[in-house]
């Protein structure tokens, strides 16, 4: 009787202190990515979205087969063809400014983020014509190299 009520005691300290070493393990994770994304960090991202040139808002992406859903045209594959069809997208643009609204919101989702804001968009085509306009923004961001980079983005405007 005493050899199972050790035996049971043992399993019971076993299990409790694996779940203690896997707990351990996962805030290790979670804490090597620095602060996580916040409403500060999506404008940088639109900060550099408004120099039209997506090579300043590079770091900010996963390179690799990831996709991006945008305004114009629908869909890339991969953060290079991103680039590339954006960069001529704003070929016709002189300048932009956009502003990530207060509706911002960041979600935790385990070693991922996920968010969502309108952004309101200032531009100015090479032609003089100013464009106002309101869009729908939804962004996962993954921890890579202890940096978060977005991961999926989704760009909308609404229906006219």
């Amino acid at each position: 009787m005493l050899k199972r009520v050790f035996t049971a005691l043992l399993c019971v300290i076993a299990v409790s202190l694996s779940g203690f070493a896997a707990q351990k393990k996962s805030a290790k994770k979670s804490q090597a990515a620095g602060p996580a994304p916040d409403k500060a960090y999506m404008q940088k991202i639109w900060d550099g979205w408004g120099t039209l040139d997506p090579a300043n808002v590079a770091q900010f992406y996963a390179q690799g087969p990831h996709v991006f859903f945008d305004i114009a045209p629908l869909k890339y594959d991969s953060w290079d063809e991103y680039q590339s069809g954006v960069k001529k997208e704003l070929a016709d643009y002189k300048s932009g400014k956009f502003t990530v609204n207060d509706d911002a919101q960041v979600h935790s989702a385990g070693n991922s983020y996920w968010a969502t804001s309108t952004i309101k968009e200032d531009a100015t085509l090479k032609n003089g014509k100013r464009e106002l306009a309101t869009w729908r923004w939804t962004v996962v961001f993954e921890n890579q190299g202890g940096k978060w980079v977005i991961v999926h983005e989704h760009v909308s405007a609404p229906a006219q």
